[in-house]
């Protein structure tokens, strides 16, 4: 055998350990918690691969993805935290429920943690600062919960015979009591009286929304929680039904048949988790990522709900409108 020949064998030899070693790695897996459903979320599950796959990370090929998911029912979230840390995931994602993030921090403080919540990160004990997040847990925050006067003056203009406005929100949801301050901020200044609804459980917003029903002029604006989200069609079909016009915190609700949602993209919100959590698989740390503002705002109005309600939508909502549903 030829010497050059020889020098071949040997090269490639010593390569196939090498290349069965690297296929032999094992492929990174990202937690995913949720507390609503799989079909309430299938657009937002694809804004979230997609953000993964701008930063190079394209699920079943270079990363796979564990869900977990609540059913709305936010007393499982721990223990679905508990089970994403005992598995060890490289990251675990909490998009669109600040329930969930909650739940992971508590679960572990090793494993990188990216969150969406429309509350502030920093109240809510998730981080200790925008720009230097500390710890192992970093995300994206909207204003959700600041834009309740507005989403309040909205539902005036479509409804300005209205005598009594009502808040729906939660307990001790973590986005309650943001949001029913800039309620007390704002209404006073719009010279509306606001009643305030507390509602925990898909019947219990249908005994509010009923309750509400039973009231002449009455109108609703529904707050940015999780359990509202997840429960929006339940939710907009109860408002027909009962022809209470309503305002809501994101687009998903109108597009559900809602009359009017003010509020951040969660799209954006969810891809933008993605990008993170890539990144972090990358080798970033999440102590050096700072919590990014999500900036996107949109005012979506369905005029075939409006029409059904009887409520006619002024060419001014019209014209400030990022989309209109007909």
């Amino acid at each position: 055998m030829k010497r050059r020949e020889f020098m071949g064998l040997l090269v490639v030899s010593a390569a196939v350990p090498i290349v069965a070693r690297a296929q032999q790695q094992p492929m990174p897996v990202i937690g995913f918690l949720h507390a609503g459903s799989p079909e309430a979320n299938v657009k937002q599950v694809a804004a979230f691969r997609n953000g993964l796959s701008k930063a190079g990370y394209v699920d079943g090929r270079e990363v796979t993805i564990e869900y977990r998911w609540a059913e709305n029912r936010d007393d499982r979230l721990p223990e679905l935290a508990a089970d994403l840390a005992r598995r060890r995931v490289a990251v675990i994602a909490t998009p669109g429920t600040t329930q969930a993030a909650l739940a992971a921090k508590a679960a572990t403080t090793t494993i990188p943690i990216v969150f969406s919540t429309g509350g502030d990160p920093m109240a809510l004990g998730l981080v200790v600062s925008f720009n230097r997040p500390g710890g192992n847990v970093t995300g994206i925050v909207n204003t959700s919960a600041r834009l309740a006067g507005k989403r309040l003056g909205l539902l005036r203009e479509l409804a300005p015979e209205t005598k009594r406005f009502a808040v729906l929100v939660t307990h001790d949801g973590p986005l309650t009591q943001a949001t029913l301050k800039d309620l007390h901020a704002e209404a006073p200044q719009l010279g509306l009286p606001v009643e305030i609804l507390y509602a925990d459980t898909a019947d219990e917003i249908e005994g509010a929304v009923t309750k509400l029903s039973g009231v002449s002029g009455s109108a609703l604006m529904v707050g940015p929680d999780a359990l509202f989200t997840n429960l929006r069609t339940r939710i907009v079909t109860l408002a027909a039904q009962r022809a209470v016009p309503a305002v809501y915190s994101v687009r998903e609700f109108a597009e559900a048949g809602g009359l009017l949602s003010y509020g951040p993209s969660f799209l954006d919100t969810y891809q933008q988790v993605g990008e993170y959590a890539g990144r972090i698989l990358k080798g970033e740390k999440p102590s050096d990522l700072p919590v990014m503002q999500a900036s996107k705002v949109d005012l979506v109005v369905n005029l075939k709900a409006a029409r059904a309600l009887g409520v006619a939508v002024p060419d001014k909502v019209l014209a400030i409108a990022d989309e209109v549903i007909d």
